[in-house]
């Protein structure tokens, strides 16, 4: 087993990967982190959803969401905050993610929510992924 010294990238590229070779659900290792990423993207309607499996040791099965010609929804999806260099911005330099066409993930004092939810609440936080 490797480990990684960034989970939450490790997460991104597992999924990264699986849409590339077009597979309807992955699993991973389980974390709260994790879990509260992966819900946020299923409520914004990038991926189906999360359910965690198990006792010991528990997963999470992440199942992929894919449009009608059989193309993956998610088309970039990248680690923003690093654990060597992490991203803080304010409710005013919240970033804009394609147009507004994708979404970013921000860790707020409120919980983990789109750049859009925490643009409305007036919230900053850490930029952890963004989703185009």
């Amino acid at each position: 087993m490797i480990l990684s010294t960034d989970p939450i990238a490790d997460m991104l590229s597992r999924i990264r990967n699986a849409a590339l070779g077009k597979k309807t659900a992955i699993i991973l290792p389980y974390s709260k982190v994790k879990l509260t990423v992966l819900n946020v993207l299923a409520e914004a309607g990038w991926i189906r959803g999360a359910a965690v499996q198990g006792q010991t040791p528990k997963t999470i099965e992440v199942t992929l969401k894919y449009d009608d010609q059989g193309k993956s929804i998610i088309r970039s999806l990248r680690r923003v905050s690093k654990p060597g260099r992490r991203l803080y911005v304010g409710h005013s330099d919240l970033p804009i993610v394609s147009n507004n066409l994708g979404m970013a993930v921000i860790s707020t004092p409120q919980g983990m929510m789109t750049n859009r939810e925490a643009r409305k609440r007036k919230l900053g936080g850490e930029v952890i992924c963004e989703v185009f």
